[in-house]
């Protein structure tokens, strides 16, 4: 009879966590807007070179990085301008990057290709898009110090239920795109995200330490009901983030973006389902405000 290796335990994986998640809390809960801008498009330069990086090392598109990067810090820092040029920028910023990327492409003589330019395009609207309205949901919703961790709580609780529940339980497998991806993992992780989010939606209605901390007028209260559903269904959609990095990373034939984060692979790994629901939690959020 074939003995079982018992899996090591993974220590970087842990040791990662505990430096870098004080970092990230004490930068959402205490930065200015600037220094909440200057850490986003860190993350966000960061984790768009490991995207454009992974399709140059799998052979599969030449992206321009340069331009990526560059509006990468211009749309981070944009959130420190008015609404109306926030829409201004969003709006026009997938027209212009083709217009540039075409004139790039047309006197590269032969270099670059439509593929490049639409890796290039997707790379834009995949990250520092996204990573926009995290900053975004932080700065214009009432209490934006506290609701910003909905978006983390549905995307970090669910990826750890999921991976639990689905390793030791899971049987039903449900897209190639992620073979170890199983239904059982998947309802385990909107379950314990939703639990999650009520504990501390109940925390936050009791006393919103936080918060206090930064106003003398602390009044959070939140429908526990709206929360269950919304962060349900965030969470949902967070596994769907997990899923695109995932068929990425397939297609151009590696395990992880990088080995920058020892333990979890990547900026873009940590990250991947967190960008993906900031913009639908900026939607949705705004039914409980």
């Amino acid at each position: 009879m074939e003995k079982k290796t018992k899996k090591k335990f993974d220590y970087k994986r842990l040791i990662s966590g505990l430096v870098l998640f004080p970092v990230a809390a004490a930068i959402l809960i205490f930065a200015n807007d600037i220094v909440m801008s200057i850490a986003m498009a860190i993350v966000s330069i960061i984790s768009l070179y490991e995207y454009y990086n992974c399709f140059r090392v799998g052979g599969k598109a030449n992206p321009s990085m340069w331009y990526g990067m560059l509006v990468s810090i211009l749309l981070i820092f944009i959130q420190l301008c008015s609404d109306t040029a926030i829409r201004e920028v969003l709006i026009m910023i997938v027209p212009i990057s083709i217009l540039i990327l075409m004139i790039e492409m047309i006197f590269s003589k032969g270099k670059k290709n439509i593929i490049d330019l639409i890796v290039t395009i997707f790379g834009i609207c995949y990250i520092p898009l996204l990573i926009l309205f995290i900053s975004l949901v932080r700065a214009r919703f009432t209490f934006g110090r506290v609701m910003v961790w909905y978006i983390f709580i549905a995307a970090w609780e669910s990826d750890i239920f999921a991976y639990l529940i689905g390793k030791n339980f899971g049987k039903h497998h449900y897209t190639k795109i992620s073979p170890g991806k199983t239904v059982e993992g998947c309802v385990a992780g909107i379950v314990g995200a939703i639990i999650m989010a009520l504990a501390y939606t109940l925390v936050m209605n009791k006393i919103g330490i936080f918060q206090m901390m930064m106003t003398s007028s602390y009044n959070f209260q939140m429908s526990y009901i709206m929360v269950g559903v919304i962060t349900g269904l965030l969470a949902l959609i967070g596994q769907i983030g997990d899923l695109l990095a995932s068929s990425i990373k397939r297609y151009c034939g590696i395990k992880d973006f990088s080995e920058l984060i020892p333990g979890h692979g990547g900026m873009l790994d940590r990250i991947d389902s967190v960008i993906f629901i900031a913009p639908f939690a900026y939607i949705l959020l705004g039914l409980l405000v």
